[in-house]
């Protein structure tokens, strides 16, 4: 059965309880619902632990997907204890960890608000994310840091829209990423919108966000690399501009 995955609908559950479905032979673990999220779209797969009923802890360093994107593999750190088939467990992933991409995840999205030209790439991270952009243009980093910040500071809201494949399928264009489509074939598809009656953006997207922009905190874009003729690389990290390196 596909597992259920919390996180689609609510990005805050840091904490579930879960029934083991799967034990792989490399120690990854299969549950029937789960609140960590697996790597995809550039986004890294949630870290934390599954308790169990006697207390102890088996420690999770990655989440990731399996065959497809019905199945979510929870895979332990070294020496961890392998849990009983049927076996009842308490998930808790790393809130704080968490947080921080949901924000950085978030700042993508205003980034590519700012810049409307189309995404060819993108890597969340806990302290510097990157987005690249299918662009020849000079364009001043301190100018998109300052629009940026504009867009974080009218706290707007940020929400989820679900849509079916069929209407993905006959709206193409809502796509911003030129290289990377939106999962197909689970029946519906997320759409991340910014503002209201999604007013400011909205974009298919299963990574997970903050509920209004002003979570996002302080950024600013560190650098924008120049990746060949048509391509730039801007790099987006937290703080002030003059706490860079």
């Amino acid at each position: 059965m596909p597992v259920n995955a919390l996180f689609r609908d609510d990005f805050y559950l840091s904490t579930c309880e879960a029934v083991v479905t799967a034990v792989h032979e490399d120690g990854g673990i299969e549950l029937d619902q789960t609140c960590f999220y697996a790597t995809s779209g550039g986004q890294p797969g949630d870290t934390g632990f599954l308790e169990r009923a006697d207390g102890s802890k088996i420690d999770i360093g990655l989440t990731k997907h399996g065959a497809d994107k019905s199945i979510i593999i929870h895979v332990p750190t070294e020496g961890q204890a392998a849990p009983e088939l049927g076996e009842k467990l308490t998930l808790h992933i790393d809130w704080q960890r968490r947080y921080r991409l949901m924000r950085m995840h978030t700042a993508c999205h205003l980034l590519s608000v700012v810049c409307p030209w189309p995404i060819t790439g993108a890597a969340v991270g806990e302290d510097e994310s990157r987005v690249d952009f299918d662009m020849s243009e000079t364009i001043d980093k301190d100018e998109v840091t300052s629009k940026l910040m504009d867009l974080v500071q009218q706290n707007l809201p940020v929400f989820l829209k679900w849509i079916t494949d069929e209407e993905l399928a006959a709206n193409p264009d809502i796509v911003k990423s030129k290289n990377v489509r939106p999962p197909l074939g689970l029946g519906r598809v997320s759409l991340v919108c910014i503002g209201e009656d999604s007013a400011v953006d909205s974009q298919p997207c299963g990574g997970t966000h903050v509920s209004e922009t002003q979570e996002v905190g302080e950024i600013y874009i560190a650098k924008i690399e120049k990746k060949g003729k048509e391509n730039r690389r801007f790099r987006i990290r937290f703080g002030k501009p003059d706490a860079s390196a």
